[in-house]
């Protein structure tokens, strides 16, 4: 053991330097994540994803950066990862649709005009009512990583993928705040 720390005792100083670093990365953007949530009045749920998602990637460049402190031998490395790779990339290619969806959860997070409880309106031919005189509102239940919940009119419960909140148009109608709703047009006034 006195021997393996002597033989690399720059590596291991390195290596605690880099948890270091990512614990201090992971605090300041959990703090950050924590704080727009509390301004913006985000659901505890939403924030939660985003901060799961952050330690995933900040767990990701510490793998990274350990293997760059530990000096592996890349050669062989590679042989494993391009194997590994090769799956993965099949399977998410089959599956883009996912990875899609997680970015857009993301960016929804930072920059989504609506919250739970608004009623909105879609301007999507498939999602609305061919039949009905007006077109279909809906009602925010929940946003989560992969779609939103979203109650229509009659009471049915709609799963909406986030990718195509971001694709298709979406008319604010009503904000829900302290137990009663707001046409967004009484709020201009």
């Amino acid at each position: 053991m006195k021997n393996f720390i002597a033989n690399h005792h720059s590596e291991l100083i390195y290596s605690l330097v880099v948890f270091i670093i990512i614990l201090i990365l992971k605090f300041l953007f959990t703090t950050a994540v924590r704080k727009v949530s509390k301004l913006s009045d985000f659901n505890p749920v939403r924030t939660n994803l985003i901060i799961k998602f952050i330690n995933i990637a900040l767990t990701i460049i510490a793998i990274i950066a350990l293997t760059l402190v530990w000096s592996v031998n890349y050669k062989e490395l590679g042989v494993l990862l391009s194997s590994v790779f090769a799956v993965i990339g099949v399977a998410l290619f089959a599956q883009w649709s996912i990875l899609s969806n997680i970015t857009a959860g993301v960016i929804l997070f930072f920059s989504f005009p609506f919250k739970i409880g608004n009623t909105i309106r879609i301007l999507d031919k498939e999602l609305n009512d061919s039949d009905a005189d007006n077109l279909d509102t809906f009602v925010i239940e929940d946003i989560r990583a992969f779609h939103l919940h979203l109650r229509r009119s009659n009471g049915e419960i709609l799963t909406y993928p986030n990718n195509l909140v971001l694709q298709k148009g979406v008319i604010l109608i009503s904000t829900y705040r302290e137990g009663e709703f707001l046409n967004t047009e009484e709020e201009k006034v």
